[in-house]
């Protein structure tokens, strides 16, 4: 039994949770920046971290308002501490500290993207099939994971320079669509035809998980615009045209990340798929994801993006261990390679 405050802030979203048992979620607040970010098309580090301190008690106060908690009443405060960038990093975890020193409560310090994966099974009964293939496709993260247990985690491959969600930034922006680009893109793409224009899948070396969508980015920028010393003329970006890039485009990134998700599967011979981050709500990899042919996991659309319930989620395993964290817990920008018992 444990009930666990987790704090969140490792970019743009400010939040808090309560979490009984690692798995019902008692409440889960969250303070958006979208707003504030919109007009630079992109998230700006210095706005982040100055919303986040406005933002990361009054978060804090609701959460355990709406919930019926008080902070006497919690067994633990968890902390999402790496990877992140580091000034909002830097929020969450002093003021996970300060509270752990005052009210004299454990402190568990989690990494978000594995965070991530647990998020499957928040307010579910679902039991992913180990070993499984882990997938985390969000705006800064597009990692595969071999995951023995939901404390034996190895990174098996990574984006060597976009991630996905932010290739899909980039095109929104190319498009004159507007930030954040996932959403609308996604949306346009169910009106399009998906093979209206064949952009390229970059696979790198035959068996490589590692991933790479700049070049995508590239070719749809060279398809919109022109390419650079050639007379091509910029298309007319009418309505239609704009629904088939934005399907095409689409098509690439799933049949990109469906294909090294298969070379994982082989790879590690995993029983089944775990997809977390904000893009496991897209709807074209959705759809696409039962071709596997193995259980996939995948979270509701409430734990998709950056939460602080997938904090305090995971934080119950560690709790059960002991794993605590000390109070020069460190705000760490990257990711471990492996996280084992």
């Amino acid at each position: 039994m444990s009930l666990i405050l987790g704090i969140e802030s490792t970019c743009d979203e400010t939040g808090a949770a309560i979490v009984k048992d690692g798995r019902v979620v008692q409440s889960n607040v969250v303070a958006s920046q979208v707003a504030l970010h919109e007009r630079y098309r992109g998230v700006v580090p210095e706005i982040a971290s100055r919303a986040h301190i406005e933002n990361i008690l009054p978060v804090i106060r609701e959460s355990l308002t709406s919930a019926g908690y008080e902070f006497t009443d919690l067994d633990a405060i968890a902390v999402a501490h790496r990877p992140g960038l580091i000034g909002s990093l830097f929020i969450g975890v002093t003021t996970a500290k300060t509270l752990a020193w005052s009210l004299a409560k454990p402190l568990i310090g989690v990494d978000h993207v594995h965070a991530h994966l647990y998020s499957v099974v928040l307010d579910s009964d679902v039991h992913p099939e180990f070993p499984a293939v882990g997938v985390v496709v969000s705006g800064g993260h597009t990692a595969l994971y071999d995951v023995k247990s939901w404390t034996e985690i190895e990174l098996i491959g990574s984006t060597i320079d976009d991630a996905v969600g932010e290739a899909y930034d980039k095109v929104s922006a190319i498009l004159g669509l507007g930030y954040p680009g996932g959403p609308v893109i996604d949306r346009l793409a169910q009106e399009g035809v998906a093979n209206a224009i064949r952009f390229p899948r970059s696979l790198l070396g035959r068996e490589s998980l590692d991933f790479s969508f700049s070049g995508l980015k590239t070719a749809v920028l060279y398809h919109v615009r022109g390419v650079p010393g050639r007379d091509d003329p910029p298309i007319d970006l009418n309505d239609q045209s704009l629904r088939n890039i934005a399907a095409s485009f689409q098509a690439a990134c799933v049949d990109t990340l469906l294909t090294k998700m298969k070379r994982a599967l082989r790879h590690t011979r995993g029983r089944s798929v775990i997809v977390g981050g904000g893009v496991s709500a897209n709807s074209g990899l959705r759809n696409a994801l039962p071709s596997l042919g193995v259980p996939i996991y995948l979270p509701t659309f409430a734990y998709c993006t950056d939460n602080a319930a997938m904090t305090a989620g995971l934080a119950h395993v560690l709790f059960e261990r002991r794993r605590f964290s000390d109070l020069d817990l460190d705000a760490i920008t990257s990711s471990q390679f492996a996280f084992r018992k």
